[in-house]
């Protein structure tokens, strides 16, 4: 008679191996195979079970043809709901029913392995990823810790940091394989995590895969499985890798833990020579703050980009494929239109250097931080912290763009005064949401309208002005903390306490613009069009000299006209830029003071 659980002996065998499962355990998972591989084995379960017909089998049945007394504590325990082959995934108990008559059931990865198949569920595929292992700082301390058999290990990963490549390594530096996957690449709506439960599915089911394929479990996104962490249950060893510092609330153990470094420029450099040749690997790529997975990705969607169009890749595919990897759909960020660049910024030469200056520190700063601890300690972040003062529509959220931009990111943009609540407390709360989603989503974080918060803090008269000033206070901490590049943005320069001003990096004032500067400003707008009207000829100089504007107020101006000349099937000219001047000037609530102006239009 033929054995229809002979297939899948060997693999009891192994599983039971990695599970260390003994001999009672493995004949109740045999019996509980049986129903699910052969029909006459799902009927006969059924009938030994007492049914009329086919069904699984229960609790005294395995037991019982398992050699085993359904009295025996010990053994009871084996096939309890909450017991040690329930936790580890390999058998589900229906609790329902007293306890012989509770049914037993396979999971179908189980089943699938014991027939011998390798191939996880798409559960676990949806949040696969390769390894790419890189010897970075804290490899040593984790493959040691494997060593010593930790179940489990904590790897402090900041935003950019290499932590699932120094996890990868680790395992490779002891000859051990390992599955990765990636919890923060489960579905989730804008600007918001993974719902609890389907963390909680796919952590169960990729601890479970780890376990039946014998390797370690590399977890990236670890820290939105939080208390999970204390409760795997898992038979392999499992290398968590999240973005916050371990949380001693997620369990009474505190496991061994290790912060893992940003890529160092030349191992930034290997990486990127590894994915798109050293051809593509220039200064402006290398400042990019990508993880070794994130540079495979992008490298790999520059290259296929430069095929499709039958060229060699270069520095400038790569860049925008870097930039549609960190594109979001958070409400707050701004990723959409062509980039701004410095030639769209029309300022004073001290203030376009000043801008120069703060890209060209945030692009080095790596290679800064490899010199020693500049920043200073005690919490002391790694961001840049910048300053824009000027009058409105001086150019100020334009540059905060063209930052961005230049480095390869995007631009999470709060209005302060949104943040800002009248309940106490809650500001700091909205605060640190705020950073911490900007650092999360790589972007340059710029608050716009800072003036709401940022002013000088001040005397205590009552409890309110004392919550005040202990939101100042928590702004003050957390932008000190910040690993990213933040921009403020105020009117009011002279508004400024002056503890901020010790936290900034820079301060750039944008002036309002003189006449030369408003006569580039003119021409770079009108420029964005195909062409004026030849016949109705524009006198930049004469707006430029007429006009005290700012250079939004232009650009507003210019728009107006470009619809005006639009509805009239015409090319802009000098009469649609008067009339657009005098509605932007009503708009504004001012009049135009030169007479030369009133000659004009009175024409």
């Amino acid at each position: 008679v033929d054995d229809p659980l002979a297939p899948a002996r060997e693999h009891l065998a192994q599983v039971g191996a990695l599970f260390g499962l003994g001999a009672v355990a493995r004949r109740v998972l045999l019996v509980a195979l049986l129903a699910e591989v052969h029909p006459s084995g799902h009927l006969l379960c059924g009938l030994l079970s007492g049914d009329d017909g086919p069904a699984r089998p229960t609790a005294a049945l395995a037991l019982e043809l398992a050699g085993a007394s359904v009295v025996d504590p010990l053994v009871r325990a084996l096939v309890a709901v909450d017991g040690p082959t329930a936790r580890a995934g390999l058998l589900r108990v229906d609790a329902e029913e007293p306890f012989p008559a509770r049914r037993l059931r396979l999971p179908d990865r189980v089943t699938a392995r014991l027939l011998g198949s390798d191939v996880p569920p798409r559960l676990v595929e949806a949040v696969l990823r390769e390894a790419e292992p890189v010897d970075v700082d804290g490899t040593g301390e984790v493959a040691a810790a494997l060593i010593t058999g930790e179940p489990l290990v904590w790897v402090h990963a900041p935003t950019g940091a290499a932590g699932t490549a120094l996890a990868t390594a680790a395992c490779r530096a002891v000859d051990l394989e390992c599955l990765v996957a990636d919890l923060e690449r489960l579905p989730a709506g804008p600007g918001a995590p993974p719902d609890e439960a389907s963390v909680a599915r796919v952590v169960r089911a990729l601890v479970l895969e780890a376990g039946l394929s014998g390797v370690v479990l590399v977890l990236a996104g670890a820290h939105l499985a939080g208390p999970l962490l204390g409760e795997l249950d898992a038979v392999v060893p499992v290398l968590a890798v999240g973005r916050t510092p371990w949380d001693p609330h997620w369990a009474l153990a505190l496991p061994p833990a290790v912060t893992a470094p940003r890529l160092r420029q030349e191992e930034r450099a290997a990486q990127w020579y590894r994915v798109v040749g050293p051809e593509a690997t220039t200064r402006e790529v290398l400042t990019l703050r990508l993880t070794p997975e994130e540079i495979t990705a992008v490298g790999r969607r520059a290259e296929a980009d430069a095929e499709r169009s039958g060229r060699a890749t270069t520095s400038d595919d790569v860049r925008r494929a870097a930039r549609r990897m960190g594109a979001s759909h958070a409400p707050r960020v701004r990723a959409n239109g062509a980039p701004a660049t410095l030639d769209d910024l029309v300022l004073p030469a001290h203030t376009r250097r000043e801008v120069e200056r703060l890209i060209g520190w945030a692009r080095d700063r790596d290679e800064v931080l490899a010199l020693g601890d500049l920043h200073g300690k005690g919490g002391k972040g790694t961001g840049i912290a910048a300053l824009f003062s000027g009058s409105p529509g001086t150019g100020k959220t334009l540059a905060a763009h063209v930052v961005a931009d230049a480095l390869g990111m995007d631009l999470f943009q709060v209005d302060l005064s949104s943040v800002v609540d009248k309940y106490i407390g809650e500001t700091e709360k909205n605060l640190e949401r705020v950073f911490t989603q900007a650092e999360a989503l790589n972007a340059v974080l710029f608050f716009d309208e800072a003036d709401s918060l940022f002013g000088s803090r001040s005397s205590v008269n009552d409890a309110r002005d004392r919550y005040a000033n202990q939101e100042v206070s928590y702004l003050l901490q957390r932008m000190e903390a910040a690993e990213g590049i933040t921009v403020l943005a105020t009117n009011l320069r002279g508004n400024l306490d002056p503890a901020f001003a010790r936290r900034l990096h820079f301060m750039v004032h944008f002036p309002d613009p003189d006449e030369p500067t408003r006569r580039l400003l003119w021409e770079h707008h009108l420029a964005q069009l195909p062409g004026t009207d030849p016949d109705d000829p524009v006198d930049t100089a004469f707006l430029a000299g007429s006009l005290e504007v700012a250079g939004g107020d232009i650009r507003n101006i210019v728009l107006a006209a470009a619809y005006d000349a639009v509805a009239q099937r015409r090319a802009v000219g000098m009469r649609d830029l008067r009339a657009a001047t005098v509605r932007e000037m009503t708009k504004l609530g001012r009049r135009t003071g030169d007479p030369r102006w009133t000659e004009v239009t009175n024409r």
